[in-house]
């Protein structure tokens, strides 16, 4: 399972039927766990642990110094779950010690083609980034979010779950969880109905998300007003609660 043209550190740990590519290398304090694909010509340095099953495509490269003029050799770490699609030339780096000192990947993602991961931002599970799209460092990518095609994110903003960037957004706010934003200058104009669909939402409950849409972005409110409006909506339909407590653990503001 290891190709002989493959550069691998004694001090490196390879789980239960790991593959290694040709001339692929893996640098000392990596560890994969069973199951997971290197592919050839994927350089992957460590501190950096990588779960079952995950499919890293040619030329990747995991696991390296952050891009951070800060950064002074400090021991940092990179932790990828289980059965994520990692296509060509994806670069994902470790954290720095200004944060938390590790970027972590979730599990069951598609980072697709040309894709970058900085330091020390958090992905969830199930989310999807298009080709190109880049996230600056300290970035929160929630559940289920998709990413267009060459969407920009600033750094210290959060992406929330099941939320829709349309192709070549660029974001520098928080985005809530269901809302799609898209165009120059980027801005919110919908939810991701389509999305919530095939996630097994009840229409009653889309319906709803709507109308808090509409509450956040049509009625004319301040947004402490909405806020609260949404608060009692959410009494109603539970799926609701994740937009409020979004919209109270802002820090960078949301993008309205």
């Amino acid at each position: 399972m290891i190709h002989p043209t493959a550069v691998i550190d004694p001090k490196a740990e390879l789980g239960e039927n790991v593959t290694v590519g040709p001339f692929s290398v893996i640098y000392a304090d990596v560890q994969i766990d069973s199951g997971t694909v290197i592919g050839p010509h994927v350089v992957v340095n460590g501190p950096c642990a990588i779960g079952k099953n995950n499919k890293v495509y040619q030329f990747a490269s995991i696991g390296e110094d952050p891009q951070d003029k800060k950064y002074d050799n400090e021991v940092t770490s990179l932790e990828i779950g289980e059965r994520n699609t990692i296509r060509e030339y994806c670069t994902i780096h470790r954290g720095t010690v200004q944060d938390k000192v590790v970027t972590r990947v979730g599990s069951d993602n598609l980072l697709m083609a040309y894709t970058h991961v900085a330091h020390d931002c958090i992905i969830g599970n199930h989310v999807v980034m298009a080709n190109g799209a880049s996230l600056a460092g300290h970035v929160y990518l929630d559940d289920f979010a998709i990413l267009g095609g060459f969407t920009l994110v600033h750094q210290f903003s959060r992406i929330g779950q099941h939320s829709f960037s349309a192709m070549g957004s660029s974001i520098s706010k928080d985005i809530p969880p269901y809302v799609m934003i898209g165009g120059r200058p980027t801005k919110p104009f919908g939810i991701n109905s389509v999305g919530l669909e095939r996630k097994g939402f009840s229409s009653g409950a889309i319906r709803e998300i709507r109308k808090a849409f509409k509450t956040l972005y049509k009625a004319g409110l301040k947004l402490e007003e909405a806020t609260e409006v949404l608060k009692v909506m959410s009494k109603e339909t539970p799926e609701l609660e994740c937009m409020v407590d979004f919209i109270n653990e802002s820090t960078r503001g949301i993008l309205r």
